[in-house]
């Protein structure tokens, strides 16, 4: 029996929770000083209207409640979260900066 990914496992916490009209998950592990194949760093982009009326600190919280254990599985996540008219608004997606300890 094979071991789910943690990018599947991401994607699928976050497609039941939220039910985004938009989300992209980066694995961006290869950023950064880490083995091969590493699934440690992630940028997530997602658009629900979940979010409406919610601080950013409320919805960075409410994404890191939902993956719950997942999260003591990886280094790191980026979080753009926005709800549905936001996103119309200004659908730019931020650049993640170069690791300074990459190799």
């Amino acid at each position: 029996m094979s071991k789910e990914s943690i990018e599947s496992t991401i994607n699928k916490i976050i497609e039941e929770c939220y039910t985004p009209s938009y989300i992209e998950l980066v694995n961006e592990s290869f950023m950064h000083n880490v083995p091969k194949d590493s699934e440690s760093h992630f940028k997530l982009t997602i658009v629900s209207d979940i979010f409406k009326n919610m601080t950013l600190v409320q919805r960075h919280k409410h994404i890191y409640s939902s993956l719950n254990t997942t999260m003591s599985n990886i280094h790191a996540l980026s979080i753009n979260a926005f709800d549905i008219e936001e996103f119309k608004s200004n659908p730019a997606k931020s650049k993640s900066p170069d690791c300074i300890h990459k190799k």
